[in-house]
């Protein structure tokens, strides 16, 4: 029934903006639900001590925005009622909205059938979290690869207690009926969305136009050090988009998240080899001249027992970042203790990592750009998302083992064309 546009906010605003095809407000001049000139953007307002949901809406495609005379919209009289995510729910005909009262670690659940007046209907948490902050809320239904089965899902941001340290993502997989969210597993271990240091914010869109799927992106950063980055450009970037699906393993559903195949367009391939050791890659990169700071790479290894075997990334005599598997541990891991300028936060270093499921072989599918790097292993069983801040020159290209038994499945590494036209 909706598209959303767009979504990004932090503290006290969180707007979230939803192409209408139908007009239950009353305040689009133009219905037509093939027109989309009609935007309503639903967004938390500060009134003093206070946090109230308010709506705009806008007649042409976003260009200006009239405040609508009945705000607030919802009122719950709290101080931390906050980052409301709207969407359409068509089995009841109406809009529901989840937000948070975030101090206390609590999704508020609220529905609507015109987007101006709310009742609040239920309320869901904390869901074993006992320090921090739940933020960025989001109730998503989402298939289960390989099967018809649809299960749903909510998204939170917690700030801090993520597996990296800071901000983070957790979610919970359930069921919902257009009132109430119900956890169908238990509290514990938590489930993390990401274990990379710098994934936070997330908001998802509906209707890919290639899968028809669920995408998101999230903050490229963590509220940790988010506001001393030695950058200025590039600094609340965004992550690349990624598709989301559930999938089953020994221990129960799990969410998994892939590059949006529409980043394929940007590709021209560098370089490619397969069944070859490390050393005999490492010549090619070498001949080929293969490096770089903005590509993408597939690889799988096939591991020895007592293996680390991986990637040193923008490399230089200064600056490296590890991109790597330990077989010991079955942890895939990125250690950015010399990524570059690292000095400026003592959050900032470190070895991150994530376990994965026991495979022959590990599958790694990597983004690598002027000041990130994001990893998906295993066709998105684990992802890692962090921020990299290497010194001009920084572009080499280093395969590692430390171990005698692993090789190289295969390796394709393209060089990336610029996303902005």
């Amino acid at each position: 029934m909706f598209a959303r546009a767009a979504a990004a906010g932090f503290g006290s605003t969180h707007l979230n903006f939803s192409a209408l095809t139908n007009n239950t407000s009353g305040l689009c001049r133009n219905p037509d639900p093939q027109d989309h000139s009609c935007l309503i953007a639903i967004y938390t307002a500060a009134h003093k001590d206070r946090q109230k949901q308010h709506i705009a809406f806008s007649n042409d495609r976003g260009r200006s925005w009239t405040n609508y005379s009945g705000n607030p919209v919802a009122d719950l009289d709290a101080p931390d009622f906050r980052d409301p995510n709207v969407f359409w729910y068509a089995p009841q005909r109406k809009w529901v909205m989840v937000a948070v009262l975030a101090d206390e670690r609590t999704l508020v659940v609220l529905d609507s059938p015109d987007l101006k007046k709310w009742t609040n209907r239920s309320t869901f948490g904390p869901a074993g979290d006992s320090a921090g902050q739940w933020e960025c809320p989001d109730l998503i239904e989402l298939p289960v690869e390989g099967t018809n089965e649809k299960k749903w899902v909510l998204i939170i941001n917690r700030n801090p207690g993520a597996p990296a340290g800071g901000t983070g993502v957790r979610y919970v997989i359930g069921k919902f009926d257009g009132t109430t969210f119900t956890s169908e597993v238990p509290d514990a271990p938590v489930l993390w969305a990401d274990w990379g240091k710098d994934f936070y914010a997330t908001n998802t869109w509906n209707d890919s136009p290639s899968t028809g799927g669920r995408v998101w992106i999230g903050w490229f950063s963590n509220w940790q050090y988010a506001n001393v980055e030695p950058t200025v450009i590039w600094r609340g970037a965004q992550s690349i988009p990624r598709t989301l699906m559930l999938r089953r393993y020994a221990d129960g559903l799990r969410l998994v998240q892939q590059p949006a195949r529409e980043l394929e367009s940007l590709r021209r391939e560098k370089f490619h080899i397969v069944n070859a050791s490390v050393n005999d890659v490492n010549q090619k990169i070498r001949e080929t001249r293969t490096n770089g700071e903005v590509y993408e790479f597939e690889a799988e290894f096939r591991p020895g027992p007592g293996d680390d075997i991986g990637f040193r990334l923008r490399r230089s005599k200064d600056a490296e970042t590890w991109v790597g598997f330990d077989a010991v541990h079955r942890e895939l891991y990125v250690d950015r203790t010399r990524s570059g300028e690292v000095s400026f936060s003592k959050d900032f270093p470190g070895r991150h990592s994530a376990r994965l499921e026991h495979n022959e072989s590990i599958k790694l599918h990597v983004f690598v750009d002027r000041s990130s790097v994001e990893v998906f292993a295993n066709d998105g069983e684990r992802v890692l998302s962090e921020r990299i801040y290497p010194p001009p020159g920084s572009d080499g290209i280093e395969l590692y083992s430390q171990g005698a038994s692993g090789s190289v499945v295969s390796l394709t590494i393209w060089e990336l064309n610029s996303a902005w036209k």
